[in-house]
Formats: structure tokens, sequence, C-alpha cells
């Protein structure tokens, strides 16, 4: 996975997945910890910065509460 900094706050914040709708929640679980129920799959929009370029990138993660924000990814992004 290629590092990328994010410049900006996210926007348009959706919910896509939550408890047992989510692939990896037993992967999440083992390796995060965490209730089933708790678990949520997210999308939302920002600018980031990936190796000195800043582009406008649709973003991917898993969250749960009192874990917060892991496994982000970069699903579609052009460039600034």
């Amino acid at each position: 996975m290629e590092p990328f900094e994010i410049v900006s706050g996210m926007t348009e914040i959706e919910t896509l997945a939550k408890g047992q709708g989510i692939k990896v929640l037993t992967f999440l679980i083992r390796k995060y910890g965490g209730k089933p129920a708790t678990w949520r799959k997210k999308k939302g929009r920002a600018t980031i910065r990936q190796f000195g370029n800043l582009y406008d990138a649709e973003l991917h993660w898993f969250e749960a509460h009192g874990i917060g924000k892991v496994n982000t990814k970069i699903k579609h992004k052009q460039k600034l």
C-alpha cells in the first residue's frame, strides 16, 4: 500500500456496511478487538498528499467505537 497523508477534513461520509454485513468482520475483531455490532465500513472524500502531489480522493476505512479508524485505503483519486 502506498503511503499518503490526509490534508483536509473528510466530507461526504457514508456508512457502506455494519456488523455482520462486513465481509472481513472476523479479521477486524481478531486484529483490533471490539464487538461485531460496533464495526462500520465507511467511505468519504478528502484531499490527500501522496509523493508530494495533491489529490481529491475517495477513501474507504473501517471504524468501531473505542477503536477508531483502521485500514484506510484509497479507492479513487484525481490530481488537483
